[in-house]
């Protein structure tokens, strides 16, 4: 029996809240944990290795919290909600904590608590909108996500700009407004989830639901023959995805690493060790970051809408190359407000990425198994950011002259390439079951 019932707008809009205190601590690591490295004298090619947090995290934490969270249901807490609220928590803590930071490997440390944290929350947050909506809602829900994303990582990166003009000096060896960026986060991550728990419950299971979990009860080896299980059986959609993912995520990871410094050179002409100089390319990263996700949440239901017109695998295909141009132009900018111009198609491919490749895949999966495929799916994203991190630096050293402009044209071939792979995804346009 199908208990899924038709939710209003403002129905999904609660449902989706919590990725906003999920993704503004994302932002945050996007744009402001690199920083923090570079101003505690971390080298352009150890910046890889010290990112390799959330990848490993994420690879280890989410399909087995994803496959716990089918298995689990309680009357009153639900599936999915324990999973996103303990991490949320774990999250806010984390956040609280990093600025002190005094050295390399404090903060190293934090980023590993703080990915547990996030990577704990991300996964059974999407299976629970999968849960919750139907077929037909399933990509405004997604894209929903996408806004929430880009609306979190917006609020994360412009705080880079306008919190130095609040928060003025230092606190320590760090910049004051570093600790209020952080601070407004570990709030955001508890109260935003916090909102959505309270305002959108979860659907209960029918009798044949409950008489499966009875008879396969959680326990220590289930998330692992669960996922074993899923591996074998995933669909093809997935591995063509996968593909897709290789080439997307390393680009990704390069950008992130590398974008402040970029524009410290090819603006400013300083590196971080000028401090005050490369402060305020910091700055400018935070304030075009957040115009770029302007942009995605401006965008996100837009392309939910030419999903169901066009076709998911067209426009992510379509997205994809916007990013790529991004990419190629972005270090070639020598006046700083050029970037607000280069950094539009950023935002549009990164509204792709948060909820179009979601629909490729829910289209072919059952939804007794929507946690444990997410999960699934998280691994074939930090695989390739894993990848990165390990290879980037070499990378960097031997072949693009530690030169942080480089390493951004490398990531728009690589973006380009995934667009290409795109092309190759053969969607079949059914449901296996429900």
């Amino acid at each position: 029996m199908n208990l899924k019932v038709k939710l209003s707008f403002w129905q999904i809009i609660n449902m989706n809240v919590g990725f906003f205190g999920i993704q503004y601590s994302f932002g945050l690591q996007q744009s402001a944990v690199n920083p923090i490295y570079d101003f505690l004298h971390a080298s352009p090619d150890q910046i890889p290795i010290l990112n390799l947090a959330g990848p490993l995290t994420g690879l280890l934490i989410q399909p087995i919290i994803g496959a716990m969270s089918d298995k689990t249901w309680h009357p009153r807490w639900g599936r999915r909600k324990p999973y996103f609220f303990i991490g949320a928590i774990i999250c806010s803590i984390a956040l609280f904590l990093f600025p002190f930071s005094s050295s390399l490997w404090m903060a190293a440390g934090l980023l590993w608590i703080l990915d547990v944290g996030n990577n704990t929350a991300m996964e059974p947050y999407r299976a629970f909108i999968a849960d919750t909506l139907d077929e037909e809602q399933q990509p405004m829900g997604f894209q929903a996500q996408s806004f929430f994303t880009g609306f979190g990582q917006f609020l994360a990166y412009i705080s880079l700009f306008l919190f130095p003009i609040v928060f003025v000096g230092y606190t320590g060896s760090l910049p004051t407004w570093i600790y209020a960026s952080f601070f407004l986060g570990a709030v955001l991550s508890v109260t935003s989830i916090w909102w959505s728990m309270s305002k959108t419950k979860e659907i209960p299971p029918t009798e044949e639901e409950l008489a499966v979990l009875k008879a396969e009860p959680l326990n220590i080896f289930s998330p692992f023959i669960d996922i074993y299980k899923a591996v074998l059986e995933m669909p093809k959609v997935m591995w063509q995805l996968f593909l897709v993912y290789l080439f997307q995520w390393y680009a990704m990871m390069c950008y992130w690493q590398n974008n402040s410094k970029s524009i410290a050179l090819s603006v400013w002409d300083v590196t971080p060790k000028n401090p005050a100089g490369y402060e305020k390319a910091v700055e400018w990263n935070g304030l075009i970051g957040a115009f770029g996700f302007i942009v995605t949440f401006s965008i996100a239901f837009y392309l939910a809408k030419l999903a169901k017109k066009h076709g998911a695998k067209m426009i992510h295909f379509v997205c994809l190359l916007f990013g790529a141009v991004s990419f190629l132009w972005f270090p070639m900018v020598q006046n700083q407000y050029v970037f607000f111009a280069v950094i539009i198609g950023y935002g549009i491919a990164w509204a792709s990425m948060m909820g179009i490749p979601y629909l490729m895949v829910v289209a072919v999966i059952s939804k007794e198994r929507y946690g444990v495929y997410m999960g699934i799916i998280n691994m074939m994203i930090v695989i390739p950011m894993i990848i990165q991190n390990l290879s980037f630096g070499f990378i960097l050293r031997n072949f693009l002259d530690n030169d942080p402009r480089q390493a951004i044209s490398f990531a728009g071939v690589l973006l380009a390439i995934a667009a290409v792979c795109t092309l190759l995804i053969k969607i079949k346009k059914i449901k296996v079951s429900e």
